[in-house]
């Protein structure tokens, strides 16, 4: 795949300052992202091929088909987009993608849903670390760097 220049979506990411070290990255994981989409597919196509069926349609099959190639065209459009979003810890702040900046004294929690990580701030936001292949260590990781005594 050829290399394409960043767009505004996703401009350069955070830089990090003076003595700051990255401690750990969180980068998305292929299988989880392919299982991801393939129960995203399964669950489509059984919804739409029951509907299809209780609506008396006398092609229900069409249904299940669309779901499945609805969701494969998703997942190999947005690959590209997820793959290169890429979120660092450092021991002051979460780096993610579009250049967000988390001072880890500002998160309030971060848990994990599906296959994806939700970090809240003290403030409110919210910030997604999706498809990760262990969610719940990620967010075990964060919250201890933050210094939550739970973590």
């Amino acid at each position: 795949m050829p290399d394409l220049p960043r767009d505004s979506i996703h401009p350069t990411p955070a830089a990090l300052e003076g003595d700051e070290k990255v401690v750990a990255r969180f980068a998305a994981d292929p299988a989880t992202y392919w299982r991801s989409h393939a129960v995203m597919a399964v669950a489509g196509a059984v919804g739409a091929g029951v509907v299809l069926v209780l609506l008396g349609n006398p092609y229900p099959w069409t249904g299940p088909l669309a779901a499945v190639l609805a969701i494969g065209a998703r997942a190999a459009y947005l690959r590209s987009e997820v793959f290169v979003e890429d979120w660092r810890m450092t021991s002051r702040r979460l780096l993610g993608p579009g250049g967000r900046t988390l001072p880890l004294g500002q998160i309030k929690t971060a848990a994990k849903f599906l296959d994806a990580v939700q970090v809240v701030t003290k403030t409110g936001d919210k910030h997604l670390i999706k498809f990760q292949k262990d969610p719940g260590a990620v967010a075990a990781a964060i919250l201890r760097q933050a210094g939550h005594p739970a973590a």
